[in-house]
């Protein structure tokens, strides 16, 4: 089939669009290459459909077919322009895009770092908390073994405090059982000596001195005892009966006493140092 003039010259315009399209994506940027491949494949599409609409025309003998205006250099001049303009366009667009992108990009960015930050924060304050509340354990520790140690320490020393001064007190214990015996046969034998001969120094002037030498023996032996802490108690009856002083040898019936107190002294109690030595042996009175 046989093409008209005005159908080749159209038909070869189309062809220099695509080979154009062709060229201006080499130098086109590889950022940039989708969008112009893009571009040159609307462009070719649309002036293929333009040709095809042309060439199902029916052409008709004396009709004349305008052909599109070119530039100095053979180009299409519509066709250039809207080229060139849909190309600035679409790399305006994707440039606007590709700034979203990059701000999008850094927005992430920034949250992720402020999350990590966030989250790099708590891990160390809790891991502050964590290590303070073990100094306090250990503090609290540490001051109930010291509050231990204090208090073990004044047990210790009232402890030995009271065992020196018991010692004190207590060193002549052994010596001092060993007079009581002593005390208790000066005391018999000034009892036997009777009452109205003891100052009875014309008739019985020899019983009088042994008298007078055993009591001034008793005396400075008793004297002694004080001075050591020896003391006695329950030398008369009529104490009332205190089993931690006295100990009741027997029990008798006595009217004109009161029941439970002592009746009868038979041997005399010894404290040392406000603690009992030796016991009062007694006779207690009971109710008739």
């Amino acid at each position: 089939m046989m093409l008209s003039k005005s159908t080749r010259r159209l038909v070869a315009s189309s062809q220099w669009q695509s080979t154009a399209a062709r060229s201006l994506s080499a130098w086109i940027p590889s950022a940039a290459a989708p969008s112009a491949r893009r571009l040159r494949q609307d462009s070719a599409s649309m002036h293929n459909h333009r040709m095809m609409s042309q060439l199902s025309t029916p052409f008709s003998m004396g009709a004349s077919f305008s052909a599109p205006e070119t530039t100095a250099s053979g180009i299409p001049r519509s066709s250039n322009a809207r080229f060139f303009a849909s190309s600035s366009d679409a790399d305006k667009k994707e440039g606007d895009d590709a700034k979203t992108t990059d701000e999008a990009d850094a927005t992430a960015t920034d949250e992720t770092k402020t999350e990590d930050e966030a989250a790099t924060e708590e891990e160390a304050v809790d891991e502050k908390e964590i290590e303070l509340k073990q100094l306090k354990e250990k503090v609290s520790e540490l001051e109930q073994r010291l509050l231990r140690s204090y208090a073990e320490q004044e047990n210790i020393r009232s402890i030995a405090k009271r065992d020196v001064q018991s010692a004190r007190d207590f060193s002549i214990k052994k010596f001092a059982k060993t007079l009581l015996d002593v005390s208790d046969n000066l005391s018999r034998a000034l009892d036997a000596v009777p009452e109205e001969l003891r100052k009875d120094t014309e008739h019985h002037a020899v019983l009088a001195a042994l008298y007078e030498g055993i009591e001034m023996t008793e005396n400075g032996l008793l004297k002694s005892f004080g001075q050591n802490g020896l003391t006695k108690f329950c030398e008369e009856p009529g104490d009332v009966f205190d089993p931690t002083k006295h100990e009741a040898l027997f029990e008798y019936p006595d009217p004109e006493k009161e029941p439970g107190t002592v009746g009868q002294v038979m041997k005399v109690g010894f404290m040392l140092n406000s603690r009992v030595l030796r016991p009062a042996e007694v006779g207690i009175i009971k109710k008739a």
